[in-house]
Formats: structure tokens, sequence, C-alpha cells
């Protein structure tokens, strides 16, 4: 059992630290609360890669999972770049290795794909797509994409068919998913809304369309914010990885966040996600490991289709 006394020595070990290494600390929306509150800046994984940009830290601790932390790597080639838990991975990211999608684009050859990646995905993969995309912008980005080129979007299947809802725009899709957000089911949904008839639902779009089609609005974790605030309904339920609830209710203090429960459970978290803590915080810090290291091959070429997602959404 962690006492509060451990925490606050936990904490000032990390702050101590931090300063020594010159480190700026990104922390993911979904980590636990403890560790968003100690952090320099909390969002989404792109924003935070290129916040840490504009310091000038000579260290990045990343708070979220082994794509994140190699994604501020490719913008930050020069920055040592650390993370708690080098086995806190993604099932989306799992779900579409670089070996996997480089065969693929070889066995297809003929079709000249047009690769659009969600940005939940490895080094290796963006490196073999032709521009990357956020759940903010995704729409922005097919929209953009050539018009004579098939469409391949990878790796998450329910993002990519809601970008087809709105755009228009047929895609051949990866059969990629969150495990997280593919739990919620239109039963959990329909009992939490008879629960609180008044609430409005918020959902990501990594969900499914039976539950997309349920919500009032279907939104990135960055766009969250925005719409919770403006929002006039008081109780407003959200369908994505629980530790979106801490910052929302830090954000926007004077709404009600219910988390969306899932088939299985009352809310839902990724072990993933929360396999960060805070006595690995220290000890990344402490041995400045375990450290993301990407051969320059690749991390030039998966610049390359981020910074053509920046120029298109731009």
């Amino acid at each position: 059992m962690v006492t509060t006394k451990n925490t606050a020595n936990l904490k000032d070990q990390i702050l101590d630290l931090k300063k020594q290494r010159n480190a700026v600390l990104l922390v993911h929306n979904y980590q636990v609360g403890e560790i968003q509150d100690m952090a320099d800046y909390v969002g989404d994984s792109l924003g935070l890669a290129y916040q840490a940009k504009e310091t000038d830290a000579d260290t990045i601790v990343f708070c979220g999972v082994h794509f994140m932390a190699e994604t501020a790597k490719i913008v930050n080639p020069q920055k040592t770049v650390i993370l708690p838990d080098v086995n806190a991975g993604c099932s989306l990211e799992q779900s579409c290795s670089g070996d996997q999608l480089e065969s693929f684009l070889k066995e297809n050859e003929e079709k000249d794909y047009y690769v659009i990646a969600y940005i939940n995905c490895s080094a290796h993969v963006k490196a073999l797509s032709d521009c990357i995309c956020t759940s903010g912008n995704a729409l922005k980005i097919v929209d953009a994409a050539p018009k004579d080129r098939p469409i391949l979007f990878v790796p998450d299947q329910n993002l990519g068919s809601w970008v087809m809802e709105q755009t228009g725009r047929k895609m051949d899709l990866w059969q990629g998913s969150c495990y997280v957000h593919v739990e919620y089911t239109r039963e959990s949904i329909l009992k939490i809304r008879e629960e609180y008839p008044d609430a409005i639902l918020v959902s990501h779009p990594e969900c499914t369309y039976a539950v997309r089609m349920l919500s009032d609005e279907v939104c990135s974790t960055e766009k969250m914010i925005g719409y919770s605030r403006d929002s006039k309904s008081k109780n407003i339920i959200i369908a994505t990885e629980n530790g979106m609830l801490h910052r929302l209710r830090n954000e926007v203090p004077d709404k009600n966040f219910i988390p969306a429960p899932t088939q299985n459970c009352a809310c839902s978290e990724c072990r993933f996600m929360k396999m960060n803590t805070l006595e690995k915080l220290r000890d990344c810090l402490l041995n400045l490991s375990p450290e993301v290291v990407l051969q320059e091959e690749i991390r030039v070429k998966a610049a390359a289709p981020i910074q053509r997602m920046l120029e298109l959404s731009s």
C-alpha cells in the first residue's frame, strides 16, 4: 500500500530528477490522475510531441504508450526520449505491424494504395505511409487525399468507417481496433442513458458504429474539452478511456462527467496506459531508461507523412 507520505516523497524525487535532467514531462489524457497532476503538458500524442519541440528540454519523459514516445522522438530527434514502461503497448499498434503492412502493400502493389495511417501506429508503419492523421483531423486528411488512388486506412477500422460515413470517401480498412473502445456496446450505452435521461453522450470515433449512432457528439479527446465546455447540458456521459475524465473534471469543473460503462465493467481503463506508475516515472528519470531509439532512416521516412499531415490540416 502506497501511503500519502510515500507518494509525496516520490513526487519530490521526480521533481528533483526532472530538474537535474532538464526534462519535460508529457502526459497523455489516459494516464492516472496523480501522473497527470505532475505533467508539464497533458494532451494527445501528437500535440504533446510538438509542445516538447517548443521547449529547451534535453530530455522528454513521455507517460503514455510506446508509439507515442516514438512519435515524440520522430519530431524531436536531438532530444533523449524516455518512457516509464517499455512494455506499455497498444492494441491498435499491435494489430498492424510494419512487417505486416509492408507485405500487404507488396502483395497489392498493382493497386497503388494511398496509405493514411492513424497516428496510433509504430514508427515503421508511419514510414510506410503517405500521410498520417489524428482523430481530430482525419476528415480533413481523407478529404484531401488524391482522387485517382484507392485509400488504405490503417490500423483502426472504427475510426476509418466513421470517416467514410462523414466524408463519403470509399476506403479499404485495416481490421484493427482499440480493445478498450470496442468494449462499449449498444446495451451498455442504453443502460447508462436510462440512468441519466437528461445527459448527453460524447464518444470517441474509435467506438463501434452502434455506439456512435447513439451519441450526441463523436470527437477526439481534445475536442471533448471544448464541446463539453460549450454544452448546455450539466450531465455528460463520456465514452472513452477513463483517464480522460480526470482532465475533463479539472478543465470543465462545472459539469458532471459520467463514465460510460462497458459490457464488462462500470468504466473503461486501458491496461497499457495504466502500466505507468509514479515509481516507474521516478526510475526512468533516474536511469534515463527505457530510452526510445529509432533507426535514422525509419525516423526520417516517418517524419515525412507527419509533415504532410500538418501541411494539409493547417
